[in-house]
């Protein structure tokens, strides 16, 4: 009577990118069951301004990560992190790299929780898609021994786009994985990548520019520690960190700051919080939403309103009707000049 084996099974972290895209499906070819699993931290670029802003509009609206498992034919988990994941933004380890980015504990921290949803879940190994030398941080020889041990992921951590530059790990001693399969890929550039994704027949993936995560960007990260300074400590809510995202952002006064809708799609957005904050916009001409983050006085608050006058179709007219509302909804009028151009310093701009 002949038996047939139990595949052995991985889970696969996808970002999105191309190269988990591409890792996955070097393991999917060798007859492992895989599984995809993806993490909401909250700083994923994932489409958000994309679906927002109006210039954006011609780019698809889509979840890389779901797009890349629908493309392999696998399962996705996508599992929400973001309280968890505060830790590492705010008291990273191994420090942050060139932005706010702590990519060394974002790592670890993700390989451990996919750990832990491996063993939960009867899983036998894990992928990622890291290429040795790729990033300055996180994926350097001597850093990705310590990724494997601080997860805990140890030997069942499988690099498959460059594994054969790497020790054997568990799945490949043990032959659930043919190493001579896998890769060597190594250092910056993509094209051995774009090579293979040919040859599987990928197109359309997303592209690497800017990274998956806004603390990569050296704006949002400027933005964030100013919003840091101005509140006095290292925290933050979601709803913070989405309007750092979206929107102008000045700050005219170490006290205040004010955040500027840009089109159409931004003031919509930016509208759902009018609850929260003084907001101003413009009744005489068309012009942005703007939510005022701080304490103003009554000096602050006509300075708001030549700014929000600025930033409108009144900018050149010699007043302009601005409404102010408090959060409690009361609401007066005030009749301005919109503040010149050449009065604005570039050190307001965030």
């Amino acid at each position: 009577m002949s038996t047939v084996s139990t595949p052995r099974k991985a889970v696969a972290l996808i970002s999105g990118g191309l190269d988990s895209l591409l890792a996955a499906r070097v393991v999917l070819d060798q007859g492992v069951h895989v599984e995809g699993i993806n993490f909401y931290t909250g700083f994923c670029v994932e489409g958000h301004t994309h679906a927002i802003r109006r210039e954006h509009q011609h780019k698809p609206k889509r979840n890389n990560a779901l797009w890349a498992a629908g493309q392999l034919g696998i399962k996705l988990h996508i599992i929400e992190v973001i309280e968890e994941y505060k830790d590492i933004v705010i008291n990273p380890r191994h420090g942050y790299g060139a932005n706010l980015n702590p990519c060394l504990d974002c790592k670890i921290f993700m390989l451990r929780k996919a750990r832990e949803w491996m063993e939960a879940n009867g899983f036998d190994f894990i992928i990622t898609g890291e290429v040795l030398g790729q990033r300055p941080m996180s994926q350097r020889r001597d850093t990705l021994p310590v990724v494997a041990r601080d997860s805990g992921a140890c030997d069942r951590l499988l690099r498959p786009l460059c594994a054969r530059l790497l020790p054997p790990t568990l799945p490949e001693r043990e032959g659930w994985v043919n190493r001579e399969r896998l890769h060597d890929f190594n250092g910056r550039s993509r094209k051995p990548q774009i090579a293979l994704a040919e040859q599987y027949g990928f197109h359309d993936y997303a592209q690497p520019a800017g990274g998956c995560c806004f603390l990569t960007h050296e704006q949002y990260s400027h933005k964030l520690a100013d919003f840091w300074r101005a509140r006095g400590e290292k925290r933050y809510e979601l709803d913070d960190i989405m309007l750092l995202k979206v929107g102008r952002h000045l700050r005219p006064r170490p006290h205040f700051k004010l955040i500027v809708g840009r089109d159409e799609g931004e003031n919509n957005f930016l509208s759902g919080y009018r609850g929260r904050f003084v907001h101003l916009a413009a009744t005489s001409h068309a012009g942005p939403l703007v939510l005022l983050d701080g304490r103003a006085d009554d000096d602050d608050l006509d300075l708001a309103a030549r700014l929000t006058a600025r930033f409108g179709q009144g900018r050149t007219a010699e007043r302009v009707a601005v409404v102010v509302t408090d959060t409690q909804g009361s609401e007066h009028t005030l009749e301005v000049a919109p503040l010149p151009a050449d009065e604005i310093p570039e050190t307001w701009y965030l």
